[in-house]
């Protein structure tokens, strides 16, 4: 359950505020003393330690008494800034939710921009000037500040992953053939056996052989085993594998997908 605090909404539509009863997954962060916050940094803002996110590094920073540079005066003030060190491409997309910790009603007052933000190293730094007016922040019956002089922040930062796949199919290999001549069969007393590596498609394989069966198969077995140094990535194959007759009319054939 949860209530909007109207002074806190603005026309923007992509803004939203409301009271949430979950706690930040991302980082949390409880100030001792407002007052002693309040003197320490009276115009600029403070920065937490660095946290991490999808893999880059971030930092909440609080204005408790406003962003006047950002039209924030008379507000509290929250924004994240990304380390842009950190930085593996030009830009990163992250959607943003700050967390104010109200005793009072137990919960978390929110606010979020449903549209996600671009930070880059010519812009690290997004958030809003005007979270809530400080006449309400800093009143102590409102529940903002509590137990004397302490108050709660939290942010969410969320960082889109996609995990993806190219399916691809490779045209018929130009020599799609591979013999393996197996000598002095009936002498065989290893349980299994390895042809030389051959190379097809692009990858390397090995024929493997279990004379008596694999597994307490009663039956010659054949496999087909690719060469892991050469796949990186699932395979999809077919494959025909075949014992010759060597009188060459009764042949063997027998066919695998996988």
């Amino acid at each position: 359950m949860w209530k909007e605090d109207k002074s806190c909404v603005e026309a923007n539509s992509t803004r939203r505020s409301k009271f949430e009863d979950r706690l930040p997954s991302t980082y949390s962060m409880k100030i001792q003393s407002l007052s002693q916050l309040n003197t320490l940094f009276p115009d600029d803002g403070y920065k937490s330690r660095s946290f991490s996110s999808g893999k880059y590094s971030w930092r909440l920073v609080i204005y408790p008494k406003g962003n006047k540079k950002d039209k924030g005066s008379g507000f509290l003030s929250m924004y994240v800034e990304l380390d842009s060190k950190s930085l593996v491409a030009s830009t990163v997309l992250a959607y943003l939710t700050f967390f104010v910790y109200n005793k009072k009603e137990n919960n978390f007052f929110t606010i979020q921009d449903v549209e996600g933000k671009q930070f880059s190293a010519l812009r690290p730094v997004w958030g809003f000037s005007q979270v809530i007016p400080l006449d309400t922040f800093n009143d102590p019956e409102n529940g903002y500040v509590f137990e004397g002089d302490q108050c709660e922040f939290g942010v969410d930062v969320m960082v889109p992953h996609t995990n993806w796949e190219v399916v691809s199919f490779d045209q018929k290999p130009l020599y799609p053939k591979f013999s393996w001549t197996v000598n002095k069969f009936s002498k065989l007393k290893v349980n299994t056996y390895e042809s030389k590596k051959f190379l097809m498609g692009g990858r390397n394989w090995v024929i493997m052989l279990y004379p008596k069966g694999k597994t307490n198969c009663k039956f010659l077995s054949l496999y087909l085993k690719a060469d892991d140094k050469t796949i990186k990535e699932e395979v999809y194959a077919q494959v025909d594998m075949r014992i010759l007759d060597p009188f060459g009319c009764n042949h063997v054939t027998r066919t695998s997908k996988s």
